[in-house]
């Protein structure tokens, strides 16, 4: 009777959630062609499998995978190893001729429970190490199978260009946040926005925006990320993996055809570098809300896909989360709020950008030394000259500044502006003119009353989309100021430093240090100094401020 071979069963998956080459199923397979060639693959403790998780053929080749390859070093425990497909196995002929070398140093029987292209089971009975044609068979597999699979990403490839063209298809992989993948009626793909994650985006913009009944300021994105992140509000990846297995368990045959990863590289993969189970982050944020996704546009490489006749923007849905109007609204308020840059990064000084030296015009910085800490000129350092540089104690500055400030402006409620873009219908103009003229073009080709009916229907409604867009007027940008509840001196008090800096950096605080006589180093001559509001909405609140100080004696 011929000995019960001791087997492996080897199982790989490039990633987790590949639906279509599952565990399960690469079980199966193994013990399809145990079964039938007596191979035994133990059980309980003694069980033989290596099962290598998220881990690439391309980039691992077998004998550097976790699993695989300590079981490679340990040859002496199997006499066979067993696969579902070659492609599980190895990506290239050189892994394969190494392969090939190992089971034929070690005299090692392989197996693929289907060959190329669906075909029968494949036997590579390396045993006998007098019979070459094992190997020789083995490596002309190898090179139908890398041609295929070339052949194969090649298909991909092409096909996503040209689905990259067609109007309200999505081509699979991870959607961007905020919606969800639904099947067309004639096959295929398209999204739609997910009432749940859409719910989570008009919550960020709400805080982003503040709520004007209540004049209350606008949340910064890394607030808003921090309150989603304690609320146990999923990140966009969580929610997806979240999402993929209901979809998933919602299907039968067609399980996993949206999901399934992309041969050919997916824009919308998860950046590197980011975890699926890290919080929200400030920048999470931002990416999500300018990304031209919001208006349901695609993209490819970072680049927006355009029409080639018309150069329109191509949809992916006919439902965005956001207009036009809004995407560009939530795009002014992170340009506002971006800090302006300052030539010293890492500094909290509090009166950066707002000293200068009256001789050269340029910053004052503070120099920290063991005897003192004082706010300098550049021309004191190797930076431009300046012909009377100037120098100021840090305390009498700071003083000097916060009285002034709260003297002019801190009884005035607090004015936060807001820009209120330009808006332009033209493009949208273009977009819905291009896709009339595709409709026209299938004028007379209805022989159904259905869909001649249907045709109808739809140059109806472009017809008055065209009309209602020409209708809208262009509109400059413009700047709402608003009045907050807060008083400047309320803000004041509260803040740190960087906060008192971005207030007087907001309102145009200009100081101007004149160089100091000698002698006056026991208090502050404040015919050295000088104080201005430059800023325009703020400039006639600190006239009158002033005034009522001066009346008041304060």
């Amino acid at each position: 009777m011929p000995k019960q071979l001791r087997g492996l069963r080897a199982i790989r998956l490039s990633v987790l959630t590949d639906s279509t080459t599952s565990v399960d199923r690469q079980r199966e397979a193994g013990n399809r062609s145990a079964a039938a060639l007596d191979i035994d693959f133990g059980e309980g403790d003694s069980l033989r499998e290596a099962v290598d998780l998220d881990v690439s053929a391309l980039k691992f080749s077998p004998f550097d995978r976790p699993q695989l390859g300590a079981w490679l070093a340990r040859s002496g425990e199997f006499d066979a190893i067993v696969w579902w497909r070659f492609d599980r196995a190895i990506a290239s002929m050189s892994d394969m001729h190494d392969l090939a070398k190992w089971a034929k140093e070690h005299r090692k029987m392989l197996v693929f429970d289907e060959g190329i292209d669906n075909a029968g089971r494949l036997i590579f009975d390396f045993r006998n190490p007098m019979d070459p044609m094992s190997e020789l068979m083995m490596m002309l597999f190898a090179f139908a199978a890398q041609v295929e699979r070339l052949s194969t990403k090649e298909r991909v490839t092409g096909a996503h260009a040209a689905l990259r063209q067609m109007k309200g298809r999505w081509k699979g992989g991870r959607p961007p946040y905020g919606y969800e993948p639904k099947r067309l009626e004639g096959g295929g793909w398209t999204l739609k926005p997910d009432i749940e994650a859409v719910k989570v985006v008009q919550r960020i913009i709400c805080e982003l925006k503040g709520d004007d009944s209540d004049v209350k300021r606008g949340k910064s994105s890394t607030a808003i990320a921090a309150d989603l992140t304690a609320d146990g509000v999923p990140t966009p990846w969580q929610y997806w993996d979240a999402k993929r297995r209901e979809l998933r368990e919602a299907q039968t045959a067609t399980s996993g055809e949206f999901v399934e990863e992309d041969p050919a590289g997916s824009e919308e993969s998860e950046p590197e570098g980011a975890s699926p189970i890290r919080g929200w982050t400030g920048a999470t944020i931002k990416g999500m809300l300018t990304d031209y996704a919001m208006l349901g546009w695609k993209t490819y490489k970072g680049q927006v896909v355009t029409e080639a006749q018309s150069g329109a923007p191509v949809t992916f849905t006919d439902e965005p989360i956001m207009t036009r109007t809004e995407f560009d609204h939530v795009g002014e308020i992170f340009k506002s709020r971006a800090r302006p840059p300052v030539a010293r990064k890492g500094t909290n000084a509090l009166l950066l950008g707002v000293l200068l030296c009256d001789a050269c015009g340029g910053r004052m910085y503070l120099q920290r030394r063991a005897e003192a800490q004082n706010y300098v000129c550049q021309g004191f350092s190797s930076g431009p000259q300046c012909s009377l540089p100037s120098s100021i104690k840090q305390q009498w500055a700071e003083e000097y500044v916060e009285r002034e400030f709260l003297r002019r402006l801190g009884g005035v409620r607090v004015l936060e502006h807001e820009t209120i873009p330009a808006y332009d219908p033209t493009p949208e103009i273009e977009e819905a003119e291009a896709e009339f003229k595709a409709h026209l073009a299938e004028r007379g080709k209805q022989k159904s009353r259905a869909a001649q009916g249907a045709w109808q229907e739809l140059h109806d409604a472009l017809d008055a989309r065209l009309m209602e867009l020409e209708a809208r007027p262009k509109t400059g940008p413009r700047t709402v100021v608003k009045a907050q509840a807060a008083t400047y001196a309320q803000r004041w008090e509260a803040g740190d430093d960087l906060d008192k800096r971005s207030l007087l950096l907001d309102c145009g605080v200009v100081t101007k240090v004149k160089r100091g006589k000698s002698g006056g180093w026991r208090k502050l001559d404040e015919s050295r100094v000088s104080f201005d509001v430059t800023a325009e909405f703020f400039a006639d609140a600190a006239g009158e401020m002033l005034a009522i100080a001066d009346e008041l004696g304060v």
